[in-house]
């Protein structure tokens, strides 16, 4: 049982709500190591195939929540983001599932960070996204130096860093920090069309793609061309490979297991 968190698994699709809406969602101690737990949870459920991470209320999550922080011991800013943000971030990334974020809302600060560590973004008009570090005197953290300039190059990327700049759906579109932006009202269909799509596709080959793009930003040509051999060689031994191609066979509709 979950105190800050909703969770929720239907047809595959595991739901994780972050649910602290009277506070836009910010983090405190319980809500970040509950996300970890559920990241857990996630990876080592076979009838999960997708998930769907998103906010409680009008925000996805607002960054950390400093008033929860007030009056509490004095703390290491090192110590808190290798117990508290980096495993949720590290654990997003290794998860051999797809993770579509259902952008509702803001999302400041680690916020941002947790949605740009997504590997698909649905985004409402209402939504935006900032780096709002620099407002309160901080970097950025949870990621966001990494994500950021991979998705809008170096000097967009230091632009929004450095001067906090809020950045509306429809411009998240536009700079390719979001996949999708609709209507309030059409937020859950789309997002969970889609997530159906990943939910009924070969989950072991979503995996082994989502470990070749995190692993091509820091590779060389001939690195990945090795890596895209051993990987493929893993998705050709895989019983989605031999429906997929069965069912090409016989001009049918694959019926992909995950396996």
């Amino acid at each position: 049982m979950y105190t800050c968190l909703l969770y929720d698994v239907r047809d595959g699709v595991a739901t994780i709500t972050l649910n602290r809406p009277d506070v836009f969602n910010a983090f405190n101690d319980p809500q970040s190591y509950e996300l970890q737990d559920a990241l857990k949870q996630v990876a080592r459920d076979a009838a999960v195939r997708a998930v769907v991470l998103t906010g409680a209320g009008r925000a996805f999550c607002s960054g950390q929540d400093l008033k929860a922080a007030q009056g509490e011991e004095k703390r290491s800013f090192y110590d808190s983001l290798h117990k508290r943000y980096n495993p949720i971030i590290r654990a997003m990334r290794a998860l051999p599932k797809p993770i579509i974020g259902r952008l509702n809302g803001v999302a400041a600060g680690a916020g941002c960070s947790l949605a740009l560590a997504c590997d698909a973004l649905i985004a409402s008009t209402d939504a935006s996204l900032i780096e709002v570090f620099i407002n309160i005197g901080l970097v950025p953290d949870s990621g966001s130096s990494f994500f950021l300039p991979r998705l809008v190059g170096t000097l967009k990327a230091f632009e929004l860093c450095t001067l906090g700049s809020k950045v509306s759906a429809d411009e998240a579109l536009r700079l390719g920090l979001v996949n999708q932006v609709v209507a309030p009202e059409q937020l859950d269909e789309v997002t969970y069309a889609l997530a159906a799509r990943y939910a009924a596709a070969p989950t072991k080959s979503i995996g082994l793609i989502k470990q070749m793009l995190n692993k091509a930003s820091a590779s060389t040509l001939d690195e990945m061309l090795d890596y895209e051999a051993y990987c493929q060689q893993i998705a050709g031994e895989s019983d989605d490979y031999q429906e997929g191609v069965q069912a090409f066979l016989e001009k049918r509709k694959p019926q992909f297991r995950g396996a």
